[in-house]
């Protein structure tokens, strides 16, 4: 998901050139297979989340590549498949005890390339370890506590309104860009948008679906607000290193998968703490 957007000319055009039509029919899909698995069987939802996190490894790799970094894929994949899983049926222990047993197996196991490119690859493999399962396993503790399947979703609704309100911010005020060097099309007006929508759907959120105060929803939109910023920011900072505009084409509309990651992956952890500081993890 992407963040504020910028200039009113740039954004009158079709996003960065994608196929809108394409775009709303996959993000459709995808809701519903979001919300699908979220409300029946928790553990596909998990499921879900392990695919999605073994899809965005591989765009990584693959980026990488073409700058001759070595990416431990079977390694940082296999954690990607079973730490979300892990922190869904043990909770944080699971959670560590896999992130732990990775980072052991990819300092190891790079040995065997031998010494060049030793500490690029190695970093950049615990990078993603990190930046991936890791982060996306804080979602599966939300789903794991009390009204966990609530949690997820005002975890979701609040990320996409990030998009939606600094989109529509960007395209009828932008003027001033944050970052123009990095992602030049998210702007200081667009950055308000989502600040405002966020605060808004926060409040709302809080008080009808988790029963909870309005300044807890209040304070929860306003961090996740930034925390999404600043991980679209990241997301094209990533690309920009390496020379990309996409991370991959699974997507129709999208790109890849990371190009839709880039706000969730932060939230996650940064739902899941103000929740568990709010709501309690029972």
């Amino acid at each position: 998901m992407s963040g504020p957007v910028g200039s009113s000319a740039q954004a009158r055009q079709p996003r960065a050139g994608r196929n809108l039509p394409a775009a709303i029919a996959t993000g459709a899909g995808l809701l519903a297979l979001f919300l699908v698995t979220l409300f029946t069987y928790q553990w596909t939802f998990g499921v879900l989340v392990s695919i999605a996190m073994i899809i965005a490894v591989l765009e990584f790799g693959s980026a990488f590549a073409q700058l001759g970094i070595r990416l431990e894929r079977v390694t940082v994949a296999l954690a990607a498949a079973v730490m979300p899983l892990a922190a869904f049926w043990y909770g944080a222990t699971g959670q560590v005890v896999v992130m732990g047993a990775a980072v052991l197996v990819v300092i190891f196991a790079r040995l065997s390339g031998g010494s060049q490119g030793y500490v690029k690859d190695v970093t950049a493999s615990l990078f993603v370890l990190a930046y991936l399962p890791f982060m996306a396993s804080f979602l599966m503790l939300t789903l794991a506590a009390d009204n966990g399947p609530m949690r997820v979703l005002v975890f979701v609704l609040l990320t996409v309104g990030n998009d939606i309100g600094g989109y529509a911010a960007g395209v009828l005020f932008g003027r001033h860009p944050i970052a123009p060097s990095i992602s030049p099309k998210k702007s200081w007006e667009g950055l308000a948008g989502s600040l405002l929508l966020q605060t808004a759907l926060g409040i709302v959120a809080f008080v009808v679906l988790l029963d909870a105060p309005w300044y807890q929803g209040a304070i929860t939109g306003i961090v996740l607000t930034f925390t999404a910023t600043a991980g679209d920011f990241a997301e094209s900072a990533v690309k920009r290193d390496l020379g990309i505009k996409d991370m991959g084409r699974l997507l129709p509309g999208h790109g890849g998968l990371m190009d839709r990651l880039d706000s969730l992956i932060p939230n996650a952890f940064s739902s899941w703490a103000l929740f568990t500081l709010f709501l309690g993890s029972a």
